[in-house]
């Protein structure tokens, strides 16, 4: 006996292939967007060079499966609280990194 796919079947399995793609798409703006926050707060830091690529990259993959958007804030904001730039701020400027690698993201798939 040959089954065969159905109509409801191949939107399904379109659904479930648009749903992963989506999810890739915002991780990867996720991982990106915290890359960019990492590498301003770097520079608020006075880290510079290898320093600050290191800075960048463990807030993109220290606890990549758990971290929150909170989590990261706060972090940062933990962390730059000595320069006075306020947990506020620094919400505003991963807004802004995000909408940044929102646009890279698209650019990219062009």
């Amino acid at each position: 006996m040959e089954l065969t796919m159905t109509t409801f079947d191949k939107r399904e399995q379109g659904f479930e292939a648009k749903f992963a793609h989506d999810e890739e798409f915002m991780f990867k703006a996720a991982a990106r967007s915290n890359k960019l926050l990492g590498l301003w707060a770097a520079g608020q830091l006075g880290l510079g060079g290898d320093a600050a690529a290191g800075y960048a990259t463990a807030l993109v993959t220290d606890h990549l499966e758990s971290r929150t958007i909170a989590d990261v804030v706060d972090k940062v904001s933990g962390d730059l609280a000595a320069k006075g730039i306020a947990r506020e701020q620094v919400a505003l400027k991963l807004q802004e990194c995000l909408h940044q690698a929102l646009a890279q993201l698209e650019g990219d798939k062009q």
